[in-house]
């Protein structure tokens, strides 16, 4: 396997051209497990929205590398201390919600990276055995293969953009197209798949390639991720735990019941 084992697979489909990712709000492990059994490149467990707490992340991740998948955590605002103990826990990468400012995306990667490019304190636990390294060699590796992903959701992050971009050790940005649209409408409408969330993503994208880094999004199908891979971005995920659950339940109610 190459440098950074299970957890390295996640930068390595990004540089190859991209991923697909579960997203898993349900805090079950096994849920995650189920997921990661199928074609998906990543799996995301959600801290921030989802019910999944610590214990619940720390234990799904090794569920999903016992499928052979890295895992990605999106932790809760501001809670930049959780972003480090995940990655010790074995997440490829975390999402930080509402970055909102160049010092906002500094002190995100303070708490993912190690120094000299931030100040990560030494504690990893999982992390080492997911990656295949130990020790010294850990530490030379884990800034390049351990993401730091800040979402970009509101007026303040579209004008902060290049700041966030250009922030040592942020290795991408990740839209939350619901909260941008409620931001763009001042507050007006959620249309996460309007023409003004869809503008604005080509302007991410386009001012992340300048700065050599990628784009996320969270996509509510598979059509919208296809749609998004289109348009340059790298992370998409496809709906959620419970969204597939429910289109799933709808599907083969209505099949028994026509």
């Amino acid at each position: 396997m190459a440098e950074g084992g299970i957890i390295g697979k996640l930068a390595q489909a990004l540089q190859a051209g991209g991923a697909l990712s579960a997203w898993i709000g349900l805090n079950e492990p096994g849920v995650a497990e189920t997921l990661a059994r199928e074609d998906f490149d990543t799996v995301t467990l959600d801290m921030q929205h989802g019910g999944v707490d610590f214990v619940g992340a720390a234990r799904a991740i090794q569920y999903v590398a016992a499928a052979g998948k890295p895992s990605i955590v999106r932790v809760g605002v501001g809670d930049f201390a959780s972003a480090s103990r995940v990655a010790d826990a074995g997440a490829a990468a975390v999402i930080a919600p509402m970055i909102n400012s160049g010092a906002d995306a500094r002190q995100f990667a303070d708490f993912m990276k190690f120094p000299p490019l931030g100040r990560r304190s030494w504690g990893p636990r999982a992390c080492q055995a997911l990656s295949g390294l130990t020790g010294p060699a850990y530490l030379a590796a884990a800034n390049a293969f351990t993401l730091a992903i800040a979402m970009v959701e509101t007026r303040e992050a579209i004008s902060a953009l290049d700041e966030i971009l250009g922030t040592p050790g942020v290795d991408g940005v990740f839209v939350g197209p619901s909260d941008l649209s409620i931001a763009l409408s001042h507050g007006a409408k959620v249309d996460p798949q309007g023409p003004e969330v869809a503008e604005t993503l080509g302007q991410i994208v386009a001012r992340a390639n300048a700065h050599g880094k990628f784009v996320g999004l969270f996509c509510f199908d598979g059509a919208s991720a296809k749609a998004a891979q289109a348009r340059g971005v790298k992370l998409c995920s496809i709906a959620s735990d419970q969204l597939l659950l429910r289109s799933a339940a709808r599907a083969e109610l209505k099949a028994a019941r026509s």
